[in-house]
């Protein structure tokens, strides 16, 4: 039997690549590996449950089952690899070898962690996956009060969503403002005023030093002294990309695992794609990027070599109290900003010396214009 192509992981990267790998090719063997339950599910909306009152059941679309019917593969789930082999093609699930034609690491990115001293720190819950959500929601469960650590896109989010599923909401980041790097000062303003509008507390500054039980409950102290009492802290302090055994198996990395135009990595037959995948020196941990090189990587494993480009990629940010989207200035570009509006309804533009659009940060009613200016927006990566 050929080897097959194998894809690890099963998050929106790997199976959006296999069903596109499918559409070219219905006949090379494809097999997927997932450290998870292997279920389908969109990750943008994880942080949009509480709000629509769906369990991880609720927001899962298939489970691997019918995956693997659909796609004419095999998924192994709840499978950790525990390495690499370039040199013969194989990888390692522990004492088991498995043959590859070509390897796509689409494993994705961990949260960062960050140290807190305290007795309760164990209780401070990422949601990076569907399961992680399940066990968030479950120790939600007849709780009121929540402490967000981070106060970027993931953690405005998930404050917009936990506000609307009817929890209390408090938020603490080192930070002058929400969604640092990505905003302009005034539509992160308008962001937050909106949470706050919805019974949000932000402490813009310190940072989570101790983590306490206290009787039933959780005592978080703060770096400047402040002391918030609350049932549950859901860490959203951001993501590192998946990198260790890629490392190992001698992958050049730098960020995130280093790919060409054609998401090769710096071995022959393997690849990478998503939240752990640099390309071109780019890791953007977005939806629409990572839908673009599924596309053209697919190609590439049907036989057809195919660079990836992205062109105008803006973020439409889940915070409907405030809806936003944002398209940063490309990297190496500088711009002068301009702002327009008042209130929630921000248009903020940033424009080169010779007047070119190069990024935007839209708020409230503002979102409106977002296809007129897209049009004027320069390629990412063209």
């Amino acid at each position: 039997m050929n080897a097959p192509v194998v894809i690890v992981g099963t998050g929106l990267a790997g199976y959006n690549l296999a069903k596109e790998f499918r559409k070219l090719d219905s006949e090379t063997p494809l097999l997927l590996i997932t450290a998870d339950d292997g279920r389908s599910y969109s990750k943008p909306m994880l942080s949009t449950g509480f709000g629509k009152n769906k369990d991880a059941d609720g927001l899962a679309m298939a489970e691997p089952g019918a995956m693997a019917e659909q796609l004419k593969a095999e998924i192994r789930t709840h499978t950790r690899i525990t390495g690499i082999d370039p040199g013969h093609r194989q990888l390692w699930i522990g004492e088991e070898a498995v043959p590859y034609r070509d390897l796509v690491l689409a494993w994705g990115a961990e949260p960062i962690r960050v140290p807190v001293e305290g007795d309760a720190q164990a209780l401070i819950l990422p949601v990076n996956d569907l399961e992680d959500y399940a066990r968030f929601r479950s120790a939600a469960a007849g709780k009121q009060r929540v402490l967000i650590l981070g106060a970027g896109l993931i953690g405005c989010e998930f404050a917009n969503d936990l506000l609307l599923g009817g929890l209390q909401v408090e938020l603490v980041a080192p930070c002058e403002q929400v969604m640092p790097g990505l905003l302009h000062p005034a539509a992160a303003a308008a962001v937050q005023a909106g949470l706050e509008g919805l019974g949000a507390r932000f402490h813009l500054g310190p940072v989570l030093a101790s983590l306490n039980h206290e009787g039933d409950a959780l005592c978080a102290e703060l770096s400047d002294g402040t002391r918030i009492p609350c049932d549950l802290v859901l860490s959203a302090v951001g993501l590192r990309p998946r990198t260790a055994l890629a490392e190992q198996a001698g992958l050049a990395c730098g960020r995130g695992i280093q790919v060409d135009r054609q998401l090769r990595t710096s071995h022959a037959n393997i690849y990478a794609l998503g939240d752990c995948a640099e390309v071109d020196g780019l890791n953007f941990l977005y939806v629409m990027p990572l839908m673009t090189c599924a596309r053209a990587l697919a190609q590439t494993l049907a036989g057809t070599p195919t660079a990836v480009s992205y062109g105008p990629m803006p973020v439409t940010v889940k915070t409907p109290v405030c809806p936003l989207v944002v398209s940063p200035p490309p990297r190496g570009r500088e711009g002068s900003w301009s702002v327009e509006g008042s209130g929630a309804d921000l248009k903020a533009l940033c424009r080169d010396g010779d007047g070119a659009l190069l990024g935007y940060a839209l708020t409230g009613t503002a979102v409106q214009e977002k296809l007129a200016l897209n049009k004027e927006l320069p390629a990412l990566l063209a």
